[in-house]
């Protein structure tokens, strides 16, 4: 390593400190109030010019706040496409970004759990939105370990309406003049997401019954399994730390090579190496099993493609699994297809 590299590294650690000790300060000032003064702090309405400056951690929580707040609000999103939330560590812009926004929404669950303790002090200074903790989980789900509920929350398209309730009642809260436009977008919004709930339903279970099941990297998929009728596997655990076991991969390839498993599939987010171990095992046991296709996990697309939006990712994955498990009811262009024209 050069001398210059070493001195861009120092840098770059100092300004991380330096950022986040003036948020460790700014809290610091709301930590010596009373807790009521806290709690006013937390329900005070918006008195600033538009828009709303919106700090939010994932894509699939952004894009509720994007679609509900329109115009109104200006979302600084911080996990972009690809990115792992389970292992992402916070840069000073993120720091800076929280610091400069009137409002700051999360997941939550743990799924950005080397944020948590910067988020936690965020939300002593400014109202903060835990989406997920919000929500009504499914207790066969959310309990299976009561140490790390299943953050996963997005995949099952009638749960993430729930979100769309949460997200628009806190932009109401805290911003009460376009209070009206919001309740009108969740409306739009919220009629969408069960017509894409409705499409998952009847595409997935066209797949033959032997075929419903998923085989994924990690754990990401037990919402999406539930809703729609799938048999979940991973080679991974709930969060991508968790390390995969020789043992569980020779499970897996017991699993594929038993019930003649035709694909498996990769995920956006994470590296694909467990899968093509699962692949190899498999085909020297004299099964041939694909690979179905790339899904999105912890991450939408890229911004500014259709599957960069929260309908086009859960599109995209419910046809991608269809598709590649045998399904008989899929339309050439998926969900996207059934969509009303503009206007109608």
């Amino acid at each position: 390593m050069t001398k210059a590299s070493s001195l861009r590294i120092v840098r770059r650690r100092w300004l991380l400190l330096s950022a986040f000790g003036m948020l460790l300060s700014a809290v610091g000032c709301i930590g010596s109030q009373s807790p009521s003064e806290v709690v006013d702090a937390q329900q005070r309405t918006y008195q600033g010019s538009y828009p709303i400056r919106a700090t939010v951690t994932v894509g699939m929580v952004a894009d509720l706040v994007r679609v509900i707040g329109g115009e109104h609000v200006k979302v600084t999103q911080l996990m972009g496409s690809g990115v792992d939330p389970h292992l992402y560590k916070p840069s000073s812009d993120d720091v800076r970004a929280i610091l400069g926004s009137d409002i700051v929404l999360t997941n939550g669950l743990m799924l950005e759990g080397k944020m948590a303790e910067l988020l936690e002090r965020s939300a002593q200074s400014r109202p903060t939105c835990v989406v997920g903790s919000r929500l009504k989980l499914p207790a066969d789900i959310a309990g299976a370990d009561p140490h790390h509920p299943d953050p996963h929350v997005w995949m099952d398209v009638s749960l993430w309406q729930q979100a769309v309730g949460v997200v628009g009642q806190f932009l109401q809260d805290f911003d009460p003049p376009h209070a009206q436009e919001y309740a009108a977008r969740m409306s739009e919004l919220s009629q969408r997401l069960d017509r894409l709930h409705n499409y998952g339903r009847t595409v997935i279970g066209s797949i033959p019954e032997p075929q419903r099941v998923l085989i994924t990297s990690h754990d990401a998929f037990r919402y999406f399994g539930k809703a729609y009728g799938l048999e979940v596997q991973a080679v991974q655990g709930i969060s991508t730390e968790s390390e995969a076991g020789l043992q569980r991969i020779n499970e897996l390839v017991d699993l594929i090579v038993t019930r003649k498993i035709k694909a498996a599939f990769v995920e956006s987010s994470v590296p694909q190496k467990s899968i093509e171990a699962l692949l190899e095992g498999a085909r020297q046991r004299g099964q041939t099993i694909e690979i179905g296709g790339e899904l999105f996990s912890d991450a939408m697309g890229p911004e500014g493609t259709y599957e960069g939006t929260y309908v086009g990712m859960m599109d995209h994955n419910l046809t991608t699994v269809a598709v590649a498990l045998g399904a008989s009811q899929v339309p050439d262009d998926g969900f996207k297809s059934l969509e009303p024209a503009k206007g109608d």
